[in-house]
C-alpha cells in the first residue's frame, strides 16, 4: 500500500488558545505532512517549520458560488487570484464552491456551475494547480448548498473536462448525505 499523504484543517483549531506555532509543532510531531486552509500571513512560519500548505480556499463565499451566473465574474477574479497565490506558494490545491440552491434545479446548477468551472480550469492546468469543488452536507452544516451528493459533483467535472478539475469528497459530509461511503469511493474513484 502507498503513502498517505495526511494534512490536518486550521479552522477546526482556530477556537481557544491553540496558536499557530503550537499547532504546527503537533502536527509535525504526529507525522502530518500539510496544513490546510491556513490564513495567508501564517504560509511562510507554516514552510520555515518543514510543513506543506494542502489547499486554500479559492473564493470568499460558500453560499454564493458558480451556480450562479452573476458570481461568475466576480469568482472568475477571486479563483485566479488564488491559482496564482497557490502557485506562488507550491500549494497544490485550491477549494472552489457550488453555492446555495436558492430554487434552481440541479441539473441547471451542474451546468452553470460547470460553466463557470471553464472559465478558470485552464489557468489551474497552466499553473500545475488543481481546483476541488467541495461536496458539503446541506442536511446539517450547510442548508441549501447544492454540491451535497457525489453524484452531482462528478456530472460537473466530467462537464468541465479538465485534469485541473476534482472533487473534494469530505467523507463527513457524504456520510451524513448519502452513507454507504465506501461503495460511492469505489464507484467514483479514478
Amino acid at each position: 500500500m502507498g503513502h498517505i499523504k495526511q494534512s490536518i484543517s486550521w479552522w477546526c483549531f482556530t477556537q481557544g488558545d491553540m496558536t499557530i506555532e503550537r499547532m504546527a509543532r503537533i502536527a509535525a510531531d504526529i507525522g502530518y505532512e500539510a496544513i490546510e486552509l491556513v490564513e495567508q500571513e501564517h504560509w511562510q512560519f507554516i514552510k520555515d517549520h518543514g510543513l506543506a500548505i494542502a489547499s486554500l480556499r479559492g473564493q470568499s463565499s460558500i453560499e454564493e458560488g458558480f451556480n450562479r451566473r452573476e458570481h461568475h465574474a466576480r469568482l472568475e477574479r477571486e479563483v485566479r487570484a488564488n491559482i496564482a497565490l497557490a502557485a506562488q506558494w507550491e500549494i497544490p490545491n485550491v477549494i472552489v464552491f457550488s453555492g446555495n440552491r436558492e430554487g434552481l434545479d440541479d441539473r441547471k446548477g451542474a451546468e452553470i456551475t460547470a460553466e463557470g468551472l471553464k472559465r478558470v480550469a485552464r489557468a489551474a492546468e497552466y499553473e500545475g494547480v488543481t481546483l476541488v469543488l467541495e461536496l458539503l452536507n446541506s442536511k446539517v452544516d450547510h442548508p441549501d448548498y447544492q454540491a451535497d451528493r457525489t453524484s452531482w459533483g462528478v456530472e460537473v467535472c466530467q462537464m468541465v473536462d479538465s485534469p485541473a478539475v476534482k472533487l473534494l469528497y469530505d467523507i463527513y459530509h457524504m456520510q451524513i448525505m448519502e452513507g454507504d461511503i465506501i461503495r460511492t469511493i469505489r464507484k467514483h474513484h479514478t
